[in-house]
């Protein structure tokens, strides 16, 4: 009997550990081979693909952003080979089975919750007697084609299952997709618009066991981990034990995990600050919202201001990146509501800020009491909310625009010196700004066509302009500030036109090559000569003071000469300026 289990994952540097875990549970006993595919990929591709390996038993593992994309390919599947016992698992078809049995009558059977143990058990009722009724946490049709659901399975003792990250054919790719871990199943929260709310308790993985597997992995070249844990740090001793394992074996690479931030003492922060090296940890944490009401009716704990008081002294340790989420559309979370949420969120300054909009996933509480909050939501996968008793589908719309824009121009860090300047200065809250833009960008049919690096910078130009920003020579100055270091190599155009003509630009790279040291020591012990500073450099005539700026967060307006390098040996770029009087000279005059 040739079983295989299949997913489409969202993107092709994505792994299914679901998949793993079948695979080394079902093996020996039943030999499992992995297939793995992409939402983009044609599906009449993956047919002839699963159905050239000639498969007797296929099990897809379906989530929120891939079932509508599978089903075509099971219906398309059973009609060229209906003998094929075909098997869906996962969160998405957990919940509801016999719609899903209903809807898709090509399925022949779904696995309920927890599938190691399940899925074993079916592959030998099917290889053997048929007496599906015996296992337990399966979904099926009797002989009459009524679904039939059986009881749960009880909780498998995790330290049974066999490890999932050894298979020799997984061991080339580690490098280039990211690998998933956990050590932990369960959450011990209730958020109601959460599936890992619903199963009670938390268990764990054998210590020593993880750090072996995540030594194999580390010594066989994974360079991104993800911990799938919900709340990684919920047992302090644990996630304290596998910090400093993960500090002492990185040899390079990042590991990112889903943190609960308000329950993080200092103490710990304080020791990652200490001793972590920058950049191999990833935290990303759940804010979601700040309305206190809201969070009491999705009964979501959460002390905002222990949670902003982690979440900064992290940020200032300078170590560990944080992707914050928010979800847009929790109940009683009007858009004024929601404004407060996102700037309160802003101001903590986090690397990435994620704006989500809810998803009235099947099985969570909020679902079942949708009605309550008067929920209109897609019939379909995702499940995403189109409007509530308290948000407008037209707030929906415009919140929309508010995401475009801020993955663009606030989590792509293009141009982090501008944005700060703007949301601090210029609007009056951040939300405003992200929302101003997003709704220009949607009036001139930007949405609806691609960009380059330029593009971004000139459209906020524009956008700045016309809205009549006040300390518009400021902006451009950060703005061209922002552009010139995002680049390793000197840029061949600029989305300006220069400041300085050809003669004057010669002009002070003679000055330049000849008194280094009017731009300051570090400039100085370069040693540039002038043929290297017409290679190796950029130079742009500022309105401010741009190193006062900096330093200080306070504008001063003084004309100031900006030059960055570009290392040709380094690939970076280092920034040095001074104001234009300290530069002038009776030669140069």
């Amino acid at each position: 009997m040739k079983v295989i289990v299949s997913t489409l994952n969202a993107k092709y540097i994505h792994t299914c550990l679901a998949l793993r875990y079948l695979k080394s549970f079902a093996e020996p006993e039943f030999p499992v081979e992995i297939k793995e595919y992409t939402i983009k990929d044609p599906a009449m591709n993956i047919v002839t693909d699963l159905y050239a390996h000639d498969p007797d038993v296929l099990g897809f593992s379906c989530y929120i952003w891939n079932i509508e994309q599978t089903i075509p390919v099971i219906k398309t599947l059973k009609k060229v080979k209906p003998e094929l016992k075909i098997v869906l698992g996962g969160p998405e078809v957990s919940y509801d089975v016999a719609y899903w049995l209903e809807r898709i009558p090509e399925v022949d059977f779904i696995v309920v919750g927890e599938g190691e143990e399940t899925f074993k058990h079916l592959l030998q009722e099917i290889k053997g007697s048929q007496k599906y009724h015996m296992v337990f946490g399966l979904a099926y049709r009797d002989k009459q084609g009524r679904p039939v659901l059986n009881p749960p399975r009880p909780k498998l003792d995790l330290n049974t299952i066999p490890s999932p990250f050894r298979f020799k054919e997984d061991l080339p790719h580690l490098s280039k997709r990211i690998t998933y871990v956990e050590t932990s199943r369960g959450c011990p929260f209730s958020c109601q618009f959460c599936l890992s709310s619903i199963e009670v308790g938390v268990r764990y993985f054998d210590l020593d066991r993880m750090k072996k597997d995540i030594l194999f992995l580390i010594d066989h070249g994974a360079k991104l981990i993800k911990f799938v844990d919900r709340t990684f740090n919920i047992k302090r001793d644990y996630a304290m034990e596998m910090f400093q394992f993960l500090i002492e074996n990185h040899r390079g690479c990042v590991f990112q995990f889903e943190i609960t931030a308000d329950i993080m003492r200092p103490e710990v922060i304080q020791f990652l600050n200490d001793h972590a090296p920058e950049g191999i940890f990833r935290f990303e944490i759940g804010v979601q919202s700040t309305n206190d009401l809201t969070n009491e009716l999705v009964r979501r704990k959460q002390n905002f201001n222990k949670l902003a008081r982690n979440v900064r002294m992290i940020r200032e340790g300078g170590k560990i990146t944080q992707h914050l989420d928010l979800i847009a559309g929790l109940p009683e979370e009007d858009y004024n509501s929601f404004r407060k949420t996102f700037n309160d969120v802003f101001a903590l300054e986090p690397e990435e800020l994620q704006l989500g909009f809810l998803k009235m996933l099947r099985g969570t509480g909020l679902r079942e009491r949708a009605e309550e909050h008067g929920y209109v939501y897609m019939d379909h996968a995702p499940y995403e909310i189109l409007y509530n008793n308290v948000l407008s589908f037209d707030d929906v719309v415009r919140l929309k625009r508010v995401e475009d824009v801020l993955e663009k121009y606030w989590n792509a860090h293009r141009m982090d010196h501008t944005i700060k300047y703007l949301t601090k200065y210029e609007f009056e809250t951040p939300f405003d700004f992200f929302q101003e833009f997003g709704d220009y960008w949607d009036a001139q049919g930007w949405a609806k066509i691609g960009h380059q690096l330029e593009d971004l910078y000139r459209r906020l130009y524009e956008f700045l302009t016309q809205r009549r920003t006040r300390r518009l020579q400021v902006v451009e100055g950060l703005m061209k500030y922002d552009y010139l270091l995002h680049h390793k190599h000197k840029p061949r155009t600029t989305w300006w036109e220069p400041s300085l003509d050809k003669p004057s630009r010669k002009t002070y790279v003679k000055l330049l090559a000849a008194n280094p040291e009017k731009i300051s020591d570090a400039f100085a012990r370069l040693g540039l000569a002038e043929q290297e500073l017409h290679k190796h450099t950029m130079m742009e005539i500022l309105d401010f003071d741009l190193a006062h700026y900096l330093d200080a967060g306070e504008v001063r307006l003084q004309p100031t000469l900006l030059i960055v390098y570009y290392h040709p040996k380094q690939d970076k770029a280092t920034f040095f300026c001074a104001p234009l009087e300290r530069l002038s000279s009776e030669k140069y005059a």
